[in-house]
């Protein structure tokens, strides 16, 4: 298959006819990859269970991991879902369009080979311009998860889609490099208490400022045993994941800093390329070459924006391994965190 690349040319003045070939695809049951405000997302056609599964062999992502599907309006979400409770509509009402996935029990026609065997639908409202015209166009409810290779990390521009995809879809749209950076954040308000399954730049503190007391899924916390069957995307599996081995490395800075570089030097003496994660703050602390500046810890926007592009970069210059700083688990830094324990398999060093 060739993949053939759309190139937007102005993403905040998007025209009908730059998306219209891209939504036929869709409405056929071909696979596209788009930006939205997170990373970039493969979208299909939601409702068709055979489109679905193109999404699944794509990626090589197992079934039983649920999509997301993406609407642009408020009127599209009662086509597939069965209620809409409360909670559900306060966020909605403060947070759509954005970066918010909410979980709900699911109407019959949105198909099992959509929500990972489940009877409850992950839906999202994308607010990048690109996305919402393009759902809107194809007049679909769109399945899109990230436009990567199951357990890589995350694509936030086009070259990251091209790499992964190319070959394997009809269509790569690049709308540029993306905002946020991470996955948006899932919400289950299925259930009596609404739950925190995946953490993302809507934080816990949000979420509760706005509906008082919300739950926090432990598969945020730690791996998820082999049985347990993941209610969203990214609970169970490995994911975001460089090629090389990882260490993330959490405590005090000064001694952060001095277990890296003593592990970094026995790497290199062992004949091993090695990379390190740093921030603006610590950049000094450790030899160069070995770098990536991750962002700033005063601005973890700039953090999350980087954070799959800088595990590709590693895959690029073919490290061996990898050792990252740690951040603070509060609002965004929650997100971060997460991405990073699951990049490194867990594999975390307390100092």
């Amino acid at each position: 298959m060739k993949t053939k690349v759309i190139k937007i040319s102005d993403k905040n003045q998007v025209r009908d006819e730059e998306l219209l070939e891209a939504a036929e695809i869709l409405r056929k049951g071909g696979l596209v990859a788009f930006p939205t405000e997170t990373v970039y997302g493969l979208g299909a056609n939601a409702l068709d269970e055979t489109a679905a599964k193109k999404i699944y062999a794509a990626k090589g992502r197992p079934s039983d991991n649920p999509l997301i599907a993406h609407i642009s309006c408020m009127e599209e979400l009662p086509g597939l879902v069965e209620e809409i409770p409360e909670a559900g509509r306060k966020l909605a009402e403060m947070y759509w369009p954005g970066p918010l996935t909410m979980i709900f029990p699911k109407k019959s026609v949105v198909p099992y080979g959509t929500t990972g065997g489940l009877d409850t639908v992950a839906v999202r409202m994308p607010s990048d311009p690109v996305a919402n015209r393009l759902i809107k166009l194809a007049g679909i409810p769109v399945a899109a998860p990230s436009a990567n290779t199951s357990g890589r990390p995350s694509p936030t521009k086009a070259e990251h889609v091209i790499e992964d995809m190319d070959g394997k879809i009809e269509m790569i749209i690049d709308g540029g490099e993306v905002g946020i950076g991470v996955e948006s954040t899932i919400v289950d308000v299925s259930g009596p208490v609404p739950t925190l399954l995946r953490p993302g730049a809507i934080t816990i503190e949000m979420l509760r400022e706005t509906l008082g007391k919300v739950d926090v899924d432990p598969a945020i916390l730690g791996p998820v045993s082999a049985d347990v069957k993941p209610k969203a995307p990214g609970m169970k599996y490995r994911h975001y994941a460089p090629k090389a081995d990882m260490v993330l490395v959490e405590g005090d800075m000064e001694q952060v800093v001095e277990y890296i570089n003593r592990e970094a030097g026995k790497a290199r003496e062992a004949g091993k390329r090695v990379g390190i994660i740093c921030t603006k703050e610590s950049r000094n602390c450790y030899p160069e070459g070995l770098l990536e500046i991750i962002g700033s810890r005063e601005h973890e926007e700039t953090v999350a924006h980087n954070l799959f592009a800088v595990l590709r970069d590693f895959d690029e210059r073919q490290v061996d391994c990898i050792f990252s700083e740690s951040f603070s688990r509060d609002r965004l830094g929650q997100a971060i965190m997460n991405r990073l324990c699951k990049a490194a398999g867990y594999h975390i060093v307390k100092v």
